[in-house]
């Protein structure tokens, strides 16, 4: 056996399928084997190994084990001369096993290889190369000197920015995302260190080999796309802390006889509190920025409106009672807030017809509640009306002037559909162009570039004429078909196809997922075909506030029905825990069998009282139909759904589940 190759996924099933596919395509002539270790993914990932990929080694953990044990499980029992580390965003090129090979044969003191890696936008990755991250070399890192001085071969040293990434080169450190290692060097030095629960494995790994004589090459003749940033979010407040931990963890073990080392875990703890510290206050500042604006923006306008009110509805010196201002105002704002809130006002991206909705919705419930308020409590239904129409136009003003102001994370909804050109096949053209339009994405598909000239009326011309096309149709976004072009032609017209601007994703062959990614400073794109109603937002509120409301009613109401069913503390349970969200009424069909993997291919729910098996009255159906209907319910969900579902099966709220 030559190569085994090593991938360890964990809730990424449509970029391991990719992955997967040019593995498939990479290992042809090659005597190789591949072993996928699952941890404990809850994607469906593991069902869709067993399915289209059968000859996969999977090893299904039943836990997370982290990065550096899941390797270990798979390189005990591999028995390939040589043992890739790949991760499971990522796609080779066909060649790019047998490159690595002939060259680490013809380098016999070779311990291990990395290759050029890019991102989904064809932009080069630096961490395909970097150096020993020595005290002082992790210090410029972490504060910043290395970017602010990427050609010092001082300041630069942690991504070798200064070595031409097209050449060879002798480097230090690998990434794990793709490093090539020879077994006897593994058998001679030891696995991964399972200290390192996921971050600086790599590190580790490629510094002992150093250590054991061996040396560690940079490979560029042969590059793969990395889909930089989708087993975590680099932005996060857990990045932060594990990569850091992982650093400390490693300057312990290899330099704590360094003078400087006390310094540096010093730095190091000062920049996790720094950038902990950070992430918490921009996360904080992101989820109340808006609310908090918005609703002083709207009690700003009462303000102004309540004393022009006054002057022209009362004589001189009559004015409102003085709790209108700190108390018939802010319940106005708090049921606006909340209106705008279930419409999916704060949901991203931000759209001004949400706004619209929100408050519409929000001023007809406040016009509802005053028309039942008894007389003296009636003030004024012009400041109800007027109140609603400033904090239409103000909030929508608001929005538009940070939209214009260019700040990235205020950004509206960017109603202009992008071109998208297809490449491959006419049948794989209509069989993507389906895919896309299944997903709801907001593109406006020009045509089909083909292989080979089939004079179809969606075709736009060959392979060879793309630049032209591109520039000609102003196309934003190529997409790939996975199984009409190969990794290396894919990554051949993403380094060199232009504007830069250009966007590119791949289609897998039979998949039902379009993969790419925008910058490398951004997780993988996806195109999903919408089975995932129910997993939107706005979707997910409504049925969390249909299980409030019903909850309510039944609490309110349980005096008097809890005489008609048999589990009288059940039922009573059971309406509790969907109130405080441990249940909801309306759930999938099979959550109690163990192993149902039509489940895993659906988004999360929590454990329902009721299935929608409730709402047909039929006790025939077979598990298919039954999980048919969960299919059903998920891709168009409806508040009726639910109410309907409730209404046909309130005998059996009492259940236990």
């Amino acid at each position: 056996m030559k190569l085994s190759v090593i991938i360890v996924n964990y809730n990424v099933k449509y970029f391991l399928e990719q992955c997967l596919y040019s593995v498939q395509r990479a290992i042809k002539d090659i005597a190789a084997e591949v072993l996928v270790v699952d941890n404990h993914s809850v994607d469906g990932s593991c069902a869709m190994v067993r399915e289209k990929f059968p000859w996969v080694h999977l090893i299904a953990n039943q836990e997370n084990v982290g990065f550096s044990r899941a390797n270990n499980q798979a390189i005990r029992i591999a028995r390939g001369e040589y043992v890739l580390l790949l991760n499971p965003d990522t796609v080779v090129q066909e060649d790019t096993f047998v490159k690595c090979i002939e060259f680490m044969d013809a380098h016999p003191e070779g311990g291990a290889l990395g290759v050029k890696m890019i991102d989904g936008k064809g932009h080069f990755l630096p961490e395909s190369k970097r150096a020993l991250p020595t005290p002082w070399v992790a210090f410029y890192k972490i504060f910043g000197l290395s970017r602010l001085f990427p050609k010092s071969r001082t300041f630069g040293r942690y991504h070798l920015t200064y070595l031409n990434p097209d050449q060879i080169h002798e480097v230090e450190i690998l990434s794990g995302a793709f490093m090539f290692i020879r077994r006897k060097v593994l058998d001679e030095i030891g696995l991964l260190d399972e200290t390192f629960f996921m971050y600086g494995e790599d590190i580790d790994l490629s510094y002992r080999i150093i250590q054991a004589g061996y040396k560690n090459y940079y490979f560029p003749h042969t590059s793969i796309i990395h889909y930089k940033g989708e087993s975590t979010k680099k932005g996060s407040l857990n990045y932060v802390l594990v990569f850091y931990q992982a650093m400390i963890i490693f300057a312990q073990k290899h330099f704590a006889h360094d003078a400087s080392y006390r310094y540096l875990t010093f730095f190091i703890r000062l920049a996790i509190y720094l950038r902990a510290l950070l992430s918490l206050l921009k996360r904080i500042f992101m989820a109340l920025f808006l609310p908090v604006m918005d609703i002083l923006i709207i009690f700003a306008g009462y303000l102004f409106l309540k004393p022009l009110s006054e002057s022209i509805k009362f004589e001189e010196g009559i004015h409102y009672p003085d709790f209108y201002l700190t108390l018939i105002v802010p319940s106005y704002i708090l049921i606006w807030f909340l209106s705008m809130l279930f419409a999916g006002v704060y949901d991203r991206p931000y759209r001004l017809d949400k706004v619209v909705k929100g408050i519409g919705m929000g001023t007809i419930i406040i016009l509802a509640i005053y028309a039942l308020l008894p007389e003296g409590l009636r003030y004024s239904r012009m400041l109800i009306v007027s109140g609603a129409l400033w904090s239409l136009l103000s909030l929508t003003l608001f929005r538009y002037l940070l939209h214009i102001s260019r700040i990235k994370s205020f950004q509206l909804f960017n109603a202009k559909r992008k071109k998208v050109i297809i490449v491959g096949s006419k049948e794989e053209y209509e069989r993507i162009r389906y895919l896309l339009i299944q997903t709801s994405v907001n593109v406006d598909i020009v045509g089909f570039v083909s292989n080979v000239a089939c004079g179809n009326r969606d075709e736009l011309g060959t392979i060879d004429q793309i630049s032209d096309i591109v520039q000609i149709y102003s196309i934003d976004e190529i997409i790939f078909s996975g199984k009409d072009m190969s990794a290396q032609q894919i990554i051949h017209h993403m380094l060199h196809l232009k504007p830069s601007g250009l966007e590119y994703k791949i289609a897998p062959p039979e998949g039902m997922s379009v993969i790419g990614s925008n910058s490398i400073n951004t997780a993988g794109d996806l195109y999903l075909v919408n089975i995932n109603t129910i997993h939107m937002p706005t979707y997910r509120r409504l049925k969390r506030l249909f299980d409030m409301l019903t909850s309510s009613l039944l609490l309110l109401a349980y005096p008097f029905i809890f005489l008609f069913y048999r589990n009288k503390i059940q039922l009573l349970k059971n309406i509790l825990n969907v109130l405080i969200g441990r249940r909801t009424w309306v759930g999938y069909w099979g959550l109690q069998t163990p192993s149902n993997d039509s489940i895993d291919q659906l988004p999360p729910l929590r454990k329902g009282i009721l299935t929608p098996v409730d709402g047909i009255k039929k006790n025939d159906l077979s598990d298919d139909m039954k999980s048919k209907l969960n299919i059903f319910y998920a891709k168009d969900y409806k508040f009726a759904n639910d109410f309907n579902i409730l209404r046909k099966g309130l005998l059996y709220i009492d259940r236990v589940c």
